[in-house]
């Protein structure tokens, strides 16, 4: 009941899935109307070329209110979170600290997110898709440790605009299985990915993801915030 947009829970041949339909989409002064369900998607078809499995499995798909995206439902482990709010000054050794603040009771506050590997490649991912909204609500924490992606409608800017709770690394060098992954996305965008987007975005969408996967390498290291852009998603979780 809370999301921005529409969104419902459905049931598609007994299998738990998100749907949120075009026609329920808020409108965005930055994002053209009715393209977030196309995002979405794409955001999938991006995750799969990288092979780190991050977004659920998203297509797009007629309901009862139209074209929409629909995405397999995950179910995360209860007791779990990849990134969590502790009192100031208690950080533990082996996590990332991103920002202090303070909470309701105007008490002093951090926000920090886990030292993963599983993470680390969402944090990638959200660089080459440009994710403007990348809330701790938005990380799934599986069973086993991996770490799903959700909700990616406001992804794949000309501009950037990343936002996003995963600052922890900024500024840190990529790993070679990271580049390993930015480097099949755009092999991939040499083949069938490129065909699979012009569906979905514009071509100087498109465009714009091979530059950002490309400056990834060349500077070899996650990005740092820059800019007048916030660097955080409102509200972080």
């Amino acid at each position: 009941m809370p999301a921005s947009n529409a969104t419902f829970l459905a049931v598609v041949g007994g299998v738990k899935a998100v749907y949120k339909p075009i026609q329920g989409e808020r409108p965005l002064w930055d994002f053209p109307d009715g393209t977030l369900a196309y995002r979405e998607r794409g955001a999938f078809l991006v995750s799969e070329a990288t092979g780190w499995d991050i977004v659920p499995p998203t297509i797009l798909r007629d309901g009862p209110y139209g074209e929409g995206m629909v995405q397999i439902w995950r179910d995360p482990e209860p007791d779990d979170a990849a990134v969590t709010l502790v009192p100031a000054g208690e950080v533990p050794a082996d996590w990332c600290h991103v920002f202090d603040g303070f909470d309701a009771q105007d008490r002093e506050i951090s926000l920090i997110h886990e030292d993963s590997d599983a993470l680390r490649r969402m944090a990638v991912f959200d660089v080459l898709v440009n994710n403007a909204d990348r809330k701790g609500g938005h990380v799934l924490e599986m069973p086993g440790g991996h770490r799903h992606g959700v909700d990616h409608g406001v992804t794949f800017h000309v501009e950037p605009k990343l936002r996003t709770v995963l600052w922890g690394w900024a500024g840190t060098p990529l790993r070679s299985e990271e580049v390993d992954g930015v480097r099949r996305v755009l092999a991939a965008l040499e083949g069938d990915l490129r065909g699979e987007l012009e569906y979905l975005l514009t071509g100087l969408e498109i465009d714009a993801v091979v530059h950002r996967a490309n400056r990834l390498l060349e500077r070899g290291r996650l990005p740092e915030p820059r800019g007048d852009w916030p660097a955080i998603p409102w509200p972080p979780f």
